[in-house]
C-alpha cells in the first residue's frame, strides 16, 4: 500500500493545483465584475439604494468589495463589521442565537437574493443599515450568486500553491538602463535570499521583468502584459517614468498593489495601491524648508524653486504648494537655462533637476553677485557637489532618506550579501536601499497577510505596518491614508572644499 501512497498523494496535490487554477465561468466573470466594481455585464449601470432615505447612487460606488473586500473577508471601518461571504458558512447557517437574541438560519440563493436587494437576512431580520441594497435584475442576481459560491476558492493572480509572481518594469536601454540593472540586481539577490531561506509561507518568489520601451505608448502596453498575460500578484520597485499618472491609474483599475516608489513628476498622487518606503523629492525639499525657516530664519524672505529640466515644472508647482502651506509667502518658480540670469533675487533657492544643472545654477548666480541659501535632494546632485565654487560652503543643505548612522549591523549585513550575490559594488546606494527596502516591507506583508494571502489582505498587512525597522533606514510606518513609509528626511550641510557632510 505504502509503494502506491506519495504518487497517490502527488497526484491529488496537482489536480488541486489545477482546479485552483480553472478560470471562471462566463457567468462567474460576470458576477465577479458586478460584486468587484459594480457594474453589469457589457458596462451597463447598476443602482443601489443607500441609507434609511434610499438614496439612489450607482452601484460603481458602493460594489461589494469596497466593505467585503475582494478576497470577501470584510474589512472593518467607521464602526461597521462586515461579515465574510463564505458560501459554504452562510448555506449551512448559525443556527444559533447571537448576542442581540437573533437567530441565524442558512442562506439559500432565494434568501441571498434578498439580504442582497432588500436587506433582510434568511430570519427576516433587517441587516445593518450600513448595507446598500442592489437594484438587480435576475441575470444580474443569478451571475452575483454564482461568483459568490466560487469567491473563497478565487485566488487572486499569481498565486499557486508552492510560487508567488512579482512583477517590474526595467528599461534595458536607454539613459535609465544603469539605474534599472542596480534595481534588478537588488531585486533578483533580495529575493534569493528570501528563498534560500524557505520563501514565505513556504512559496518560492519569482519576479518578471519586462522593459518598458521608450515611450508611454510601449510602458502601459508592457504594464499590461505583466498584469493580463504574465498574471502577476504585485509590482515590486518599476522603473517608468514615461507612465506618469497612468502608473497609479491602471493599478488602481486592475486592482493591482505596488511596492516602491512613484516615477511621477508631480510626486504627489495618493493611491491606495503603491506604498513606498522612503520620501520622495516633495517631502525632501519640504524637509529642508523646515530647516531653513527653523534654523536659518529664512521664512518670511524672497525664496525661489528652480527647475533645470521641463518635467520638473509640475513638481515645481506642487512643491509651491507644499511651502505655501507651511507659511512661505515671498515664494514663485521659475525654469533656469544656462547662461540665462535668473528673474528673482531670493534669500533661498530650492533646485529641481540634475547635478550638471545645479553646477550651472550655482555659476549663474555666483556671476550675478548673489549668495542665496541653496536646497536640493542629494539624489539628484550630490555627485556634482565637489565642483561647486567654494563660495557655497556652509550655505549649501541638501536633503538624504537615510544616513551610515541608520543601517544596523544586520542591515549592512544583508546588503553587502545583496551586493556579493550580484557582483555589486557601493554605486548608486540610494536606488540599491531602495529597492532593498521595497522587497523587504512586500516580505513582511506578504508573511503577516498569512498562507491564505489575498491583495487585500497584503494591503491590510502593509497599512498595520508601524516602526518597520528596516536595518538601513529610520523605522517605517503606515496607516489609513499614510502611504509613504517616511515623511521627511535628514537634512546635512556642505563644507567646500573637500565637500565634507555635516549632518544638521
Amino acid at each position: 500500500m505504502d509503494r502506491f501512497r506519495l504518487p497517490l498523494m502527488a497526484l491529488l496535490m496537482c489536480l488541486n493545483s489545477l482546479a485552483l487554477a480553472l478560470d471562471l465561468t462566463p457567468q462567474e466573470q460576470a458576477g465577479k465584475r458586478l460584486y468587484r466594481e459594480g457594474l453589469a455585464s457589457g458596462d451597463a449601470q447598476v443602482s443601489a439604494r443607500v441609507g434609511a432615505a434610499d438614496i439612489l447612487v450607482p452601484a460603481s460606488v458602493v460594489p461589494c468589495a469596497s466593505c467585503h473586500g475582494a478576497d470577501g473577508q470584510g474589512r472593518p471601518e467607521g464602526g461597521v463589521r462586515p461579515p465574510a461571504l463564505n458560501w459554504q458558512r452562510l448555506a449551512r447557517g448559525a443556527g444559533e442565537h447571537r448576542v442581540n437574541g437573533r437567530q441565524y438560519p442558512a442562506y439559500t440563493e432565494a434568501s441571498l437574493a434578498r439580504a442582497i436587494q432588500e436587506g433582510r437576512d434568511p430570519a427576516g431580520n433587517a441587516l445593518d443599515p450600513a448595507m446598500p441594497r442592489f437594484v438587480l435584475s435576475m441575470a444580474d442576481q443569478r451571475n452575483l450568486t454564482a461568483y459568490l459560491k466560487r469567491l473563497v476558492e478565487d485566488r487572486d493572480p499569481g498565486v499557486d500553491e508552492q510560487h508567488l509572481r512579482l512583477g517590474t518594469l526595467l528599461p534595458q536601454s536607454g539613459p535609465l538602463a544603469g539605474a534599472a540593472r542596480v534595481v534588478g540586481a537588488v531585486l533578483a539577490g533580495s529575493i534569493e535570499q528570501v528563498n534560500q531561506q524557505g520563501g514565505i509561507h513556504g512559496r518560492q518568489l519569482q519576479l518578471t521583468v519586462i522593459d518598458p520601451g521608450p515611450d508611454r505608448a510601449s510602458a502601459e502596453q508592457a504594464l499590461k502584459r505583466l498584469i493580463e498575460e504574465e498574471r502577476v500578484f504585485a509590482l515590486v520597485s518599476p522603473l517608468a517614468p514615461a507612465l506618469g499618472t497612468a502608473l497609479p491609474l491602471m493599478l488602481e483599475q486592475r486592482g493591482v498593489p505596488m511596492i516602491g516608489p512613484l516615477s511621477l513628476p508631480a510626486a504627489n498622487v495618493q493611491n491606495r495601491l503603491v506604498f513606498e518606503p522612503l520620501p520622495g523629492v516633495r517631502e525632501q525639499l519640504l524637509s529642508l524648508a523646515s530647516y531653513a525657516a527653523e534654523r536659518l530664519g529664512v521664512k518670511e524672505q524672497p525664496a525661489l524653486i528652480v527647475y533645470s529640466e521641463p518635467e520638473q515644472a509640475p513638481l515645481a508647482e506642487v512643491l509651491q504648494q507644499g511651502l505655501q502651506q507651511e507659511g512661505w509667502r515671498a515664494l514663485r518658480h521659475e525654469a533656469f537655462e544656462a547662461n540665462q540670469p535668473l528673474t528673482y533675487a531670493a534669500q533661498s533657492v530650492f533646485f529641481l533637476g540634475d547635478g550638471a544643472g545645479f553646477v550651472q545654477l550655482t555659476e549663474a548666480l555666483q556671476r550675478a553677485g548673489q549668495s542665496p541659501y541653496l536646497f536640493a535632494a542629494a539624489n539628484q546632485v550630490a555627485g556634482e557637489v565637489a565642483t561647486v565654487p567654494a563660495q557655497w560652503s556652509q550655505r549649501l543643505f541638501l536633503a538624504y532618506p537615510f544616513l551610515p548612522g541608520d543601517w544596523t549591523d544586520t542591515g549592512r549585513a544583508a546588503l553587502t550579501d545583496v551586493r556579493r550575490r550580484q557582483q555589486l559594488g557601493a554605486q548608486q546606494t540610494l536606488l540599491q536601499v531602495t529597492a532593498y527596502c521595497s522587497l523587504q516591507l512586500l516580505g513582511e506583508g506578504l508573511k503577516r497577510a498569512g498562507r491564505d494571502v489575498s491583495r487585500e489582505k497584503l494591503l491590510a498587512a502593509l497599512e498595520g505596518l508601524y516602526g518597520f525597522d528596516t536595518g538601513l533606514t529610520p523605522p517605517l510606518s503606515f496607516g489609513p491614508g499614510q502611504r509613504q513609509g517616511l515623511s521627511r528626511a535628514h537634512v546635512v550641510g556642505v563644507e567646500l572644499p573637500g565637500p565634507r557632510f555635516h549632518p544638521l
